[in-house]
């Protein structure tokens, strides 16, 4: 299974972005929770969603240095 592009994340308006973070965690969470209870089927799902997760948080730091730039000027 591939990783995802961050040129994806970089196509999302900010509220999808926000909704995509928050969707991530959530999954994340719930990976957790089936490792703790020995159901989890696919360990690597983990990397791929922390890449993601890394790519969002990414995405959404460059975008809030890049207005608050604007707003200096």
């Amino acid at each position: 299974m591939p990783f995802p592009k961050i040129s994806e994340a970089r196509d999302l308006s900010d509220e999808q972005l926000v909704q995509e973070i928050n969707a991530t965690k959530k999954q994340l969470f719930d990976l957790r929770l089936q490792q703790a209870t020995q159901q989890l089927e696919k360990p690597a799902q983990f990397k791929h969603l922390r890449h993601r997760l890394a790519q969002l948080m990414t995405v959404e730091g460059e975008r809030k240095r890049a207005a608050t730039s604007k707003d200096s000027e």
